[in-house]
């Protein structure tokens, strides 16, 4: 059994000229339906153009340094920690300043020293971490003048 609606439910005015009436206005929910969808199809296009906008380098918009930290790597942004501290900085405020885990931070300063991107210092229970030139004057050993 099929049920006419009452009232209708998503429509639009349209100009109608049947025989017999003045010129009125009758509902057309296909009309009312084809303008929603372009008006959502505009307003997507609206929101792709203004994302593409924000995101192009050189027009206007600052960068974002949430984006920019996605492109550095876990060793950059070490090195680049450190270096913020003057060149030095305990292993534990490493850990304390990123998300990682305290495993992540030991292997990747451990991977750092062997390649000589920094030097691990042991302070009694504590390792400092220091770039190249930043050791303080104490851990570094006297050079002695060779035997000839």
């Amino acid at each position: 059994m099929i049920h006419a609606l009452s009232e209708p439910v998503a429509t639009a005015l349209v100009p109608s000229t049947s025989e017999g009436s003045t010129l009125g206005l009758v509902w057309d929910p296909h009309l009312a339906a084809v303008a929603g969808l372009v008006a959502l199809v505009m307003l997507g296009g609206a929101l792709v153009a203004r994302n593409r906008l924000a995101t192009t380098p050189g027009l206007g918009t600052e960068s974002d340094p949430q984006r920019d930290e996605e492109f550095v790597t876990d060793r950059e942004r070490v090195c680049e920690l450190i270096s913020e501290n003057g060149g030095r900085m305990k292993q534990s405020k490493i850990v304390d300043s990123v998300d990682w885990s305290k495993a992540k931070v030991s292997r990747l300063l451990a991977e750092l020293e062997e390649e000589e991107e920094v030097t691990k210092l042991r302070l009694g229970r504590e390792n400092l971490v220091c770039l190249p030139g930043y050791e303080p004057t104490a851990s570094k050993s006297p050079k002695r003048p060779r035997n000839e």
